[in-house]
């Protein structure tokens, strides 16, 4: 379970388009030391509107029924799904771990759909098998 923390722990890198003026007022503000870089300042203003928007972000994972956080999924527990006779439903507002050792049929099997607001590591195998079952518009696939 540590590993599976220390990935929380880690970041996403995204790709974002600015404008030069927004751009060059970043470089300004950073160069009169108000951030160390770019990515402090960018980091910054992301934590600011998520703390400004975190009652409807709250009302959406309860309306919605996401698991916040970090949901993470091993061979057994899909054994254990399967040998139910059940079919999962995933949605994760965080990131979704399926285990290296999970075979593409035994997810297939087990996991009707999955939507990850974050990023969803699972091996390429399982995303494969998954395809048509994941909500692209919202997953971040990692490999």
């Amino acid at each position: 379970m540590p590993e599976l923390k220390s990935r929380l722990a880690e970041s996403e890198k995204i790709t974002i388009n600015l404008m030069p003026v927004d751009l060059g007022q970043i470089d300004l503000l950073v160069q009169q030391g108000f951030y160390s870089n770019r990515t402090d300042l960018i980091r910054t203003a992301v934590r600011n509107q998520l703390s400004q928007h975190a009652e409807a972000v709250r009302r959406t994972v309860e309306r919605d029924e996401l698991v916040l956080g970090l949901l993470a999924y091993s061979r057994a527990d899909l054994e254990a799904v399967q040998t139910r006779g059940d079919m999962l439903s995933l949605r994760v507002l965080g990131l979704l771990t399926i285990a290296d050792d999970v075979p593409a049929a035994l997810a297939a099997a087990t996991i009707r759909s999955v939507t990850v607001l974050g990023a969803l590591h699972a091996p390429t195998a399982v995303r494969a098998a998954l395809a048509g079952r994941i909500n692209r518009e919202s997953t971040h696939y990692h490999p």
